[in-house]
């Protein structure tokens, strides 16, 4: 089983771009489990893990409802955002500049077969990381991701995710609001969940800004224990 997971920080890049780029690695991982099936073969199949920030966009999961964008094609445009159907689980999500956006492309099978773990374990990596900025981050029942204040009426998502897997190959991921233009996400009904806040790291600390780096090597650092992996570091690239 192959432990190493290869990172990639894409910097800031097109949603489209990043999504064909995910389904080209999603596929490669792919066709070695099929070619190690077929011809009773031991190829070792890869793991990445990709960091991303996109211009201004707004996707909708498989099983979302389009009514849960409230503005037309127009309005976006004079937002600068763009949309996307896409094949991932869950609602509708927004992605901008400010955000950290993780997709993880790992073949399980040199984890663990279990897609309910590794979804808890994405969350636990991001509760990980906010409890050393001092924030009590939690999950919410029966709504994925990552919340503050659960139980009162003052809850907000921090982290939203919504994942595709297939032969237990991964992609798409999670998005945390650490310098978020919240602004954007009330053209829009957040995972579908009405009457729930979002909010960003920034303004959980008070603070104009936060480190967008320093946020990285958190995630990674608990990444590494929780998945027991060993992530490989590329330089920074244009995919």
């Amino acid at each position: 089983m192959n432990k190493e997971v290869e990172l990639q920080d894409l910097g800031l890049k097109d949603y489209k771009e990043t999504w064909d780029y995910q389904e080209a690695l999603f596929k490669a991982i792919v066709d070695t489990k099929i070619r190690n099936r077929r011809e009773n073969a031991q190829l070792t199949t890869a793991n990445h893990f990709l960091f991303v920030e996109h211009p201004h966009v707004y996707t909708l999961g498989k099983s979302g409802n389009r009514a849960n964008l409230l503005v037309g094609e127009e309005e976006l445009a004079t937002k600068g955002a763009k949309f996307y159907k896409i094949n991932r689980g869950g609602d509708i999500t927004y992605h901008g500049p400010g955000q950290i956006v993780g997709y993880p492309i790992l073949d399980l099978e040199n984890f663990f077969t279990d897609i309910h773990k590794y979804l808890r374990l994405l969350e636990e990596m991001v509760i990980l990381t906010l409890a050393e900025y001092g924030l009590k981050a939690e999950r919410s029942k029966g709504e994925t991701g990552v919340w503050l204040d659960v139980g009162t009426p003052f809850a907000r998502k921090i982290c939203a995710m919504g994942v595709r897997a297939s032969r237990w190959v991964t992609m798409h991921g999670f998005a945390l609001n650490v310098n978020a233009d919240l602004g954007y996400f009330d053209l829009m009904i957040p995972c579908g969940i009405k009457d729930k806040a979002v909010t960003s790291l920034n303004v959980e600390l008070g603070k104009q800004e936060v480190d967008l780096n320093e946020v990285k090597e958190k995630l990674l650092k608990h990444f590494e224990v929780l998945f027991e992996a060993e992530i490989i570091e590329q330089e920074k690239t244009s995919a």
